[in-house]
């Protein structure tokens, strides 16, 4: 069985998938699993294949050095207006999150109440290359790739609140004398 950072607190109304050891940046896929947490599942496979076509941007919040700033951004809020179409990170995420979506059917829960509840990206251990160098050198030529686990769970339905009358307005006088007890009467 593989572990994942967090435990549900209800294992059968929640659907997992995970990728280990995957070939895209690692600040890419972060910053996807940051915008797409929270969201309906449909939504944000909805706006996956967007980026895929241009025509959505991934924000860019956290690793922003270089980022440039993109008009579409703005349409999601982005600080600074950056974002970027990270196009192989995205159709990696996305297929985790359909597979995910398929666990969920199998599970036998509820596909358009699907939101994503847990999405958290690591950073795997470098693939190292070399690349040679002027005057004989050779130079690390790395790759950043990435652990991705994703955790979608059925929305809850919100129970309202009960109402309740107005507190009472103490003074300060007041709340003190209630304070205040009476020692031997």
């Amino acid at each position: 069985m593989v572990r994942y950072s967090v435990e549900p607190e209800n294992p059968e109304k929640v659907s997992k998938s995970r990728g280990s050891h995957l070939r895209v940046h690692f600040k890419h896929c972060r910053e996807i699993a940051h915008y797409t947490k929270g969201m309906p599942v449909n939504k944000a496979l909805k706006h996956l294949d967007d980026v895929l076509a241009f025509k959505a941007v991934i924000p860019f919040v956290r690793f922003t050095g270089g980022i440039g700033r993109k008009a579409q951004a703005k349409q999601v809020k982005a600080p600074g207006s950056k974002g970027r179409w990270p196009v192989k990170a995205t159709a990696v995420y996305r297929d985790l999150l359909k597979n995910a979506v398929a666990n969920a059917e199998t599970k036998g829960l509820d596909t358009e109440n699907l939101i994503i509840d847990h999405a958290q990206v690591n950073r795997a251990p470098a693939g190292r290359r070399r690349t040679y160098r002027a005057h004989g050198r050779i130079g690390k030529y790395a790759s950043q790739p990435a652990h991705i686990e994703i955790m979608l769970k059925e929305k809850e339905e919100s129970v309202e609140k009960m109402e309740e009358e107005e507190p009472q307005k103490l003074t300060k006088k007041e709340a003190a004398r209630r304070r205040f007890v009476k020692v031997g009467a």
